[in-house]
């Protein structure tokens, strides 16, 4: 089945797979929609787990989940309210605040502060170093962050960004253009490039991967999106989120079948073993030092900071942005819920 078919079948769904679980010592259920960054893969199963198991509604909350097209296009859909929540890679979002002073999105959870924004070649192509990339072919949605952030990438590398010829793509068709040869390199975020190369029969050492963050790139990655205003106007719906969110991942490191579960459930043809592979990768970026020492949600304005200005500088842009405007962690739960887990089971 392709990745186009199994996508529709993952979002068509999600409607009857509805957790039966009821909300204790609850009234009526606060209706949330929620939208993902990308299709139904590995590192998405802990928010599908989380709607199956119940931990949604368990904080009061009926939320119904989409699929996503990219990190650069869940962010217009959250700030035009067509879903009231969202994740996404944080640095499309930061473009958007600084350059369109209407859009009043924020994030009060950065789930993954390790950033996995990568370009990916194949080794026939002999792209060994970034520059190597300069007068290539670069496939991607124009949505992907990998390609938003592009900028950044090439200043610190010292690519002539003029020099890159951008082919526009659909998101299911990325993997399938670089395995097919119509281009000699896309971008994207690693867990999702890498392991969809895999499933076109693309093996493993034939994969090039280099990562904005060992270019020194500081980024932070996947984080919640909600428009200021609800937020301030339903904090229970925001911190309950992150809350169930924390408990499903938490879940999901000791227990990776349970995730993967929610995966085939949606889609029964789904290669278990390879996502569960590609779920455990993903934690990668999650298990960063700070989670590990002081729990979810231990990051420092100074962080978000450096991310601000590595977006800003990257573009050219004049206008500020402070920390405390964009990441407000008054919304976490408290500290004693946002430990991270020892070890795998």
């Amino acid at each position: 089945m392709t990745i186009q078919r199994r996508a529709l079948l993952g979002a068509a769904a999600l409607a009857p797979l509805a957790a039966p679980h009821a909300a204790k010592g609850q009234g009526a259920l606060t209706n949330v929609r929620f939208i993902l960054d990308w299709a139904f893969f590995g590192p998405q199963a802990p928010f599908l787990m989380a709607l199956d198991r119940g931990y949604y509604r368990e904080e009061g909350l009926n939320v119904t989940v989409d699929r996503g097209f990219g990190s650069g296009d869940t962010p217009i859909k959250v700030a035009s309210g067509a879903y009231d929540i969202g994740i996404a890679d944080l640095s499309p979002t930061i473009r958007m605040r600084l350059t369109q002073p209407n859009v009043d999105l924020v994030t009060p959870f950065v789930i993954q502060q390790g950033s996995q924004l990568c370009i990916i070649s194949l080794r026939r192509a002999n792209i060994r170093t970034p520059k190597d990339l300069e007068g290539k072919r670069i496939v991607a949605p124009e949505t992907d962050a990998g390609r938003q952030l592009f900028p950044a990438f090439a200043r610190a590398t010292g690519i002539d960004a003029s020099r890159i010829n951008w082919v526009t793509v659909t998101p299911q068709l990325r993997e399938t253009m670089l395995a097919r040869g119509d281009a000699e390199a896309m971008s994207g975020f690693e867990t999702s490039g890498l392991f969809s190369l895999r499933t076109l029969n693309v093996a493993p050492a034939d994969i090039v991967s280099m990562r904005y963050a060992a270019a020194g790139v500081p980024l932070l990655s996947t984080a919640l999106l909600v428009r200021r205003p609800y937020a301030e106007a339903n904090p229970r719906v925001v911190t309950g989120m992150i809350r169930a969110i924390v408990r499903a991942h938490n879940e999901s490191w000791t227990n990776q079948e349970l995730p993967i579960q929610s995966l085939t459930r949606r889609d029964p043809t789904t290669n278990a073993a390879l996502e569960r592979e590609r779920l455990v990768a993903n934690f990668e970026f999650i298990r960063t030092p700070e989670v590990l020492s002081g729990g979810w949600g231990n990051l420092s304005m100074e962080r978000v900071q450096g991310a601000i200005e590595t977006v800003r500088t990257s573009f050219d842009i004049a206008t500020p942005l402070a920390a405390r405007d964009l990441y407000l962690p008054q919304f976490l739960p408290p500290a004693d819920q946002m430990r991270f887990p020892a070890a795998a089971g």
